[in-house]
Formats: C-alpha cells, sequence, structure tokens
C-alpha cells in the first residue's frame, strides 16, 4: 500500500485503521483454514443486523458425534490477525471435545464491511444468535473466549447476554481503549480524549452478574497492553454488580463471585501468553469446574 493510498485512507477512516490494521489489509488475502490441520469445518456466512456478510468457520463434532460435544467455544481474534491464524485456539478446544465457532469480523478475511467498534458488536452478536438459534448448538453450554481486541469484543457480547452463556474467557485484553492510550508517554497519553474507538470493557465487566463465571489469562511480559489492565479488570470482576449488594438493615442478597479464576503467565507476551506451560491445563480445568457445576442456560 503506497503512501498516497495510506494517506487517503486515513483521512477517510481515521483512528479505526489504527485500531483494526488487518480490517483494512489489502484484498483478496489468504485466510488458512481448519482443513490444513485436520480439522473438518464448515464455512458459515453471516448476515448481520446491519446487512453486512460474515464469512466464518464452524468447527463441530460430526453427525453422529454430537453427544460427545461438551460445549460451543465463540473464538474473537486480535485486531491485528484473522480468524484463520487463531486456529490453534480452536485446535486445542475441539481435542477437548468443544465446538468451536470461529467469527471472523467485518473487513477482516473474507467478510465484507469496515470494521468500527460499534460493527464489530454487530458482528458478536451475529455469531452469538447464529449459535443460539442452530438446534444442535444451541443445547449446550455456549463459552465466549477472546483475546486482545477479541477480549473487549467478547465482554461486550457477554455483557449484553449473560443468560446466554455459561462462562467468559478473556486473555491480555484491556480495560477500556483511551485508557491505553493514557499510558503512552509524552503528548500521545494527553490525547485519549480524542479516541472514537472506546471498548469500555471495565464498566461492561461491572454489570456482568457475580454467577457467570470469568476466567482471565495474563501474560506479566505483555509489552503491548501493560498487565496492569487485566489486574484492574480482575479487580472489578470481583467486586461487580454493586446493585445487587445489601441495603443498609436489610438481609444481604449479594454473593461474592465464586467461579472466577485469574491466572498470571510471568514469560507471557502479548501473543505469546497461550504457549505457556499450565495455559491450557489452567483454561481446561476451569471448564471442567464450570461445565461440572452449572447446567446450560435456558434459551428460548
Amino acid at each position: 500500500m503506497d503512501i498516497t493510498i495510506t494517506l487517503s485512507m486515513i483521512l477517510r477512516y481515521g483512528q479505526r485503521i489504527i485500531v483494526y490494521p488487518a480490517g483494512f489489509a489489502d484484498r483478496p488475502r489468504e485466510v488458512m483454514t481448519p482443513d490444513r490441520l485436520l480439522i473438518p469445518y464448515e464455512d458459515v456466512e453471516l448476515l448481520t443486523k446491519d446487512k453486512v456478510k460474515l464469512r466464518c468457520f464452524l468447527i463441530r463434532k460430526p453427525d453422529g458425534e454430537h453427544a460427545n460435544a461438551r460445549g460451543t467455544v465463540i473464538l474473537f481474534h486480535g485486531n491485528a490477525m484473522d480468524h484463520g491464524d487463531n486456529l490453534g485456539y480452536a485446535q486445542r478446544l475441539f481435542a477437548e471435545n468443544f465446538n468451536v465457532f470461529s467469527l471472523e469480523y467485518r473487513g477482516y478475511g473474507h467478510s465484507e464491511g469496515v470494521p468500527s467498534e460499534s460493527g464489530l458488536c454487530l458482528d458478536a452478536q451475529a455469531a452469538l444468535d447464529y449459535v443460539v438459534n442452530d438446534p444442535v448448538l444451541s443445547k449446550l453450554p455456549i463459552i465466549i473466549y477472546g483475546q486482545s481486541l477479541g477480549g473487549a469484543v467478547a465482554i461486550d457480547v457477554t455483557s449484553k447476554n449473560p443468560d446466554k452463556i455459561s462462562a467468559l474467557m478473556v486473555e491480555n485484553t484491556f480495560t477500556s481503549a483511551p485508557d491505553v492510550i493514557k499510558g503512552f508517554p509524552g503528548i500521545i497519553g494527553y490525547l485519549a480524549f480524542l479516541v472514537t474507538q472506546k471498548w469500555y470493557s471495565a464498566n461492561k465487566v461491572s454489570r456482568m452478574p457475580p454467577t457467570l463465571p470469568i476466567l482471565m489469562l495474563s501474560g506479566t511480559s505483555d509489552q503491548v497492553i501493560p498487565p496492569s489492565h487485566m489486574a484492574k479488570l480482575w479487580k472489578v470482576a470481583s467486586t461487580r454488580n454493586p446493585a445487587l449488594k445489601r441495603r443498609s438493615g436489610a438481609v444481604p442478597e449479594y454473593t461474592p463471585p465464586q467461579n472466577d479464576v485469574f491466572q498470571a503467565f510471568r514469560y507471557g507476551e502479548h501473543n505469546t501468553t497461550a504457549y505457556q506451560a499450565e495455559y491450557w491445563n489452567t483454561v481446561y480445568r476451569f471448564l471442567d469446574k464450570v461445565l461440572n457445576n452449572s447446567d446450560t442456560p435456558a434459551v428460548e
């Protein structure tokens, strides 16, 4: 992409090119497909509420093996990749008898449209609606899993649909986009008020019911999103849903979260945390506990 095209795109789309770089990459582009990892899959085309077509992967147990599936995980990837780059997560989860729905955001991969905060939120809702309305997938627990920007997308859709979701898992994500900018040195840090893509994740976590299990996975050597963001999200999660706390003189109604887990990985960097020792064992233990202790949310 030459400098003239780059400048014209910045003038047209502004901050979105920086926040969603892979969503503005040259087309056509190659996207790795699950069959290259010997994983059976279906190409799924979603139509969002605002009529944008998304191309996604559905990886599920074949006919005759549906009963072996433990749940369905909806994956949300980071901002500088496409969903083909996230297949290592899908491979691990499928091997543990989970179906996986890998969402491709608008503008990314082979999906149509142009990425934005509001648009990605619609994309995530379309993915959840697809799973909820599938006659097989809807009978299983639904787990939401997001990394980096995908963590913000995961938090948004979970905060809006807690009754449909059995657990939330996020890795190396942030409290909000303005908070990330505030952490930059010099004059850049003072420009946070200009950020248009907000992603107020901490506020959304605070409104989640304490009965919803949350797993937070933090690489403490992350040089992209400071680990302090995950630490703050954990603090918010640990005291969330203040509306249910007891009123003065009333019988306590509030129960602190009982099934949340925070796990730090000392040498985990932004894109290498999933390779750290005990990462996947932490994920599997969390899912075992969630699925053994809770019923599948009722879906109407």
